[in-house]
Parts: C-alpha cells; structure tokens; sequence
C-alpha cells in the first residue's frame, strides 16, 4: 500500500529516504487523482523496498504543497536524495511514471 505522506512527515519519509521517492499530490474530489490511483498502489506493491511510493492529500496538507508550487493536481514528483529530480503533472500511463521513476531507481 502506498504511504500515506503529510506536511508533519514528509521530512522523513521522502527527503530523508535513501530510497528514490515518487508522490502522488491529489484530492479526493480530483477525477483525473482517482484514475491514477490504482496505478500508483500497483507501484507501491511492486517497488516495495526498492523505492517509497506515497500520496499526499492537498486539502489535508496545503503547507507541503505549496512548497513544491503544486498548483494543478493529480502531480507526481520524483524525489531521490531530498530533491526533486522529475515531475508529472496529469493522469498518465503506468508506463509514464515508470518512465520518469526508472531512471533513479540506480
């Protein structure tokens, strides 16, 4: 299941990983987030203990969203060593997150 990530920890759970992170910024009344939705589970399964899958609510924790300019949702950012590396803004394909999350996986 993919982590449920807030403005309390977001700190340790994605900038302090040593894992590569991927974050799912959505809400619930966002169509476009709950298409996404079971794509980002199905990677939280298959990349457990390879990467940190999460998803952070929006409404729950506009701090850390507004922090990283989110400004239209469902976006997805790729973190690895506390820093954003990538980012996917819309619902897209399983294949296209893979794309952007693959290469960081090293």
């Amino acid at each position: 299941m993919a982590h449920v990530i807030t403005d309390s920890n977001f700190k340790e759970l994605v900038l302090s990983s040593d894992k590569p992170v991927l974050v799912d910024f959505w809400a619930v009344w966002c169509g476009p987030c709950r298409m996404i939705a079971p794509i980002v589970e199905e990677l939280a399964k298959e990349y457990d203990g390879k990467a940190v899958i999460g998803k952070l609510d929006v409404d729950n924790n506009p701090n850390t969203a507004m922090e990283y300019g989110i400004r239209s949702i469902p976006t997805l950012l790729v973190f690895k060593g506390g820093e954003v590396v990538d980012k996917i803004v819309g619902a897209v394909s399983k294949s296209a997150i893979l794309a952007k999350l693959e290469p960081h996986m090293a």
